[in-house]
């Protein structure tokens, strides 16, 4: 099951070139994400399961991780505790987009150290204040 992006106004561009890893098992919706990261100015890679998106985020090195909930290999819980439980990646800030979005979903996440929890469908807006919101808080990585 599949989501769209809900427009919500004019987009913006043109910020430093801060790094975007997004771990989503739905190819539409990842690529859709990855097209709208780049869009948005930032350099963005995507994994399609768990594992795969720790070992990319591993080698990577990300400013911040997006991440579905429910996927195959490992579930977005799995990738939270592996990311941090890394020394190269605890410090990364970790947001889940997920259709779950139970009271007991999203405490769990934030109990295993995730920075925010998006529930799909969300907006551009939504997912670029977030992203923004998280990277505020963290020295970037990237290109400045």
């Amino acid at each position: 099951m599949g989501f769209k992006l809900l427009p919500d106004g004019p987009m913006r561009c043109a910020r430093s070139m801060r790094r975007i890893a997004v771990i989503e098992d739905e190819e539409m919706v990842r690529l859709n994400l990855l097209d709208l990261l780049e869009f948005e100015g930032y350099e963005a890679r995507g994994a399609a399961d768990g594992p795969e998106g720790i070992r990319m985020v591993a080698d990577y090195l990300p400013d911040a991780v997006l991440c579905d909930l429910c996927m195959p290999g490992k579930d977005g819980y799995e990738v939270l505790a592996a990311l941090k439980s890394n020394p190269a990646t605890r410090r990364i800030p970790f947001l889940f987009l997920t259709a779950r979005a139970e009271p007991a979903d999203v405490r769990k996440g934030m109990d295993l150290g995730a920075d925010d929890y998006l529930a799909k469908p969300f907006c551009r807006q939504e997912l670029m204040q977030a992203i923004e919101g998280r990277l505020a808080r963290v020295p970037s990585g990237g290109c400045s």
